[in-house]
């Protein structure tokens, strides 16, 4: 059985340089998603979220692997919409007006119902804090700006500056600001991690 790396796949959507803003077109794609609201170093809904997301997740992964489509696949990166209501404060670092959509893409073979049974699986066995919160659904981000951040999150500034640069040269910036965190951040150097800045535009 081989395995599909969706990152390698989606390569330029997944591995950007880290030198330059690129363009890209991304494609409208199904995501397990949480919505919360406060820091996501303090807040336990946030820890609540992640858990949610990846047990759920890793269920699907598992139930496809050992069903009738017999794939196995990796799991894809967590990914974070970030937002504020006073687009002033989000940019200072008072995190806690800051709102959030957290999430995991997921293959194009998964299904509603693939989604309700594993959901009910990991209702059964651990029944995350966050489960009521859990949806999947469509998102469509079209054309965006990105560029791959090496570092910690705390010095990201330069890194969004860089690409909201790129978009006001061309057009404009809409939607919410879009990370994907390519780190294991509990184990990885924090000078090496890895996220992806995103931005829509138009």
């Amino acid at each position: 059985m081989d395995k599909i790396d969706f990152k390698k796949e989606l390569k330029h959507l997944y591995q950007p340089s880290a030198k330059e803003v690129a363009q890209v077109d991304v494609p409208t794609t199904h995501y397990l998603m949480v919505d919360g609201e406060g820091d996501p170093n303090t807040s336990p809904a946030y820890a609540e979220a992640i858990e949610v997301l990846y047990a759920v997740a890793y269920a699907v992964k598992f139930m496809v692997k050992k069903g009738s489509l017999a794939i196995d696949y990796g799991v894809m990166p967590l990914e974070g919409l970030w937002w504020a209501d006073d687009m002033a404060s989000f940019a200072t670092d008072d995190k806690s007006n800051w709102q959030w959509t957290m999430m995991i893409a997921q293959p194009p073979f998964v299904t509603p119902a693939m989604i309700e049974l594993a959901m009910a699986e990991v209702k059964k066995k651990k029944n995350p804090a966050a489960m009521g919160k859990l949806r999947f659904e469509a998102f469509s981000e079209g054309l965006c700006a990105q560029i791959m951040h090496i570092g910690p999150f705390t010095a990201e500034g330069p890194t969004v500056e860089k690409v909201h640069q790129f978009i006001d040269a061309r057009g404009q910036r809409r939607g919410k600001h879009h990370e994907i965190y390519l780190s294991d951040i509990r184990k990885a150097d924090p000078t090496k991690w890895k996220t992806i800045i995103r931005q829509p535009m138009q």
